[in-house]
């Protein structure tokens, strides 16, 4: 099973396989956090006493890993994808609680519609509400540019 290289490859493939398939496709996520494990130092006649104390009493904090995959039993595909990059494993959780979830459940994605004031609904397109026009009267304020400061 070949990991992608790319986090939306791997989210492009996904969403294809899922709108193929949507009720026999799955999509899990794994995530497990290790100890890292210290270098060993290649040079023997490099290290000293110093190095190799400072190396012990610093240790590395662990390090997470986030593997997500796509599987398909019918047609046995497998789509992995695995990162170690804490701001992406928050990025690819929300595509896969999101696009990938409504790809699972069927739900095409609907853009949003623009919410219309309560008082623009009720008036009609050609007449102005008293309050639009008390503020088409006012006229002037605001909105202009302001003057850039110069470097010191």
């Amino acid at each position: 099973m070949p990991y992608f290289k790319t986090s939306q490859e791997w989210l492009d493939h996904s969403v294809a396989l899922l709108e193929a398939r949507p009720s026999q496709t799955r999509v899990t996520t794994r995530y497990s956090i290790k100890a890292v494990k210290p270098r060993k130092l290649t040079d023997p006649d490099a290290s000293s006493a110093d190095d190799s104390a400072a190396a012990a009493s610093d240790p590395k904090p662990p390090r997470g890993s986030l593997v997500l995959k796509t599987y398909d039993p019918a047609s046995g595909v497998t789509l992995k994808y695995r990162t170690t990059k804490a701001a992406e494993v928050t990025r690819l959780m929300h595509a896969a609680m999101g696009r990938l979830g409504r790809a699972m459940a069927n739900v095409h994605d609907v853009p949003e519609a623009t919410m219309q004031d309560a008082d623009a609904a009720e008036t009609p397109q050609g007449e102005q509400t008293p309050q639009q026009a008390q503020q088409g009267a006012a006229g002037g304020g605001g909105g202009g540019k302001k003057k850039k400061k110069g470097k010191k």
